[in-house]
């Protein structure tokens, strides 16, 4: 399983993601998780038109994540792309968990201390929590 997230360069990821599967003929499923829902997090659902305008977004994702599985995997590999709203670590692990995947992929910037200190680091937290196997590729800041 290859978690994304739209600001990574998820070339760089998908390369390792297709000579494993290419390899071990293996199924790749590709993750990314959106933000939850607005009455998830307390709040009150806003207007319809808010409503429609994020579903369109979700949408596009969706269709984005098809497409990264389309361009970037070989042809021979059984691929699958989700889109899941929820917390990004806690749904990441669920999901790697449900369906019984034996690597996870994750990108990892590379920061300094105290901006690690400071902000939530995603790849990190998936290391600490993380039951399966995984693989951190360094992403080279653009």
């Amino acid at each position: 399983m290859v978690a994304v997230d739209f600001n990574d360069s998820i070339g760089e990821l998908m390369v390792y993601a297709d000579s494993l599967a290419a390899k071990y003929d293996s199924k790749v499923w590709i993750v990314h998780v959106a933000d939850p829902e607005p009455d998830f997090v307390g709040y009150q659902p806003g207007p319809q038109y808010i409503r429609d305008l994020k579903a369109e977004e979700y949408r596009e994702e969706h269709h984005n994540l098809q497409e990264v599985c389309k361009n970037f995997l070989s042809e021979g590999i059984d691929s699958e792309a989700l889109l899941i709203q929820g917390s990004t670590v806690e749904t990441v692990m669920q999901e790697a968990k449900k369906l019984q995947v034996n690597l996870l992929i994750v990108g990892t910037h590379k920061h300094s201390f105290l901006h690690n200190l400071l902000q939530e680091n995603v790849s990190m937290e998936l290391l600490k929590k993380s039951e399966i196997p995984m693989l951190t590729i360094p992403i080279e800041e653009i």
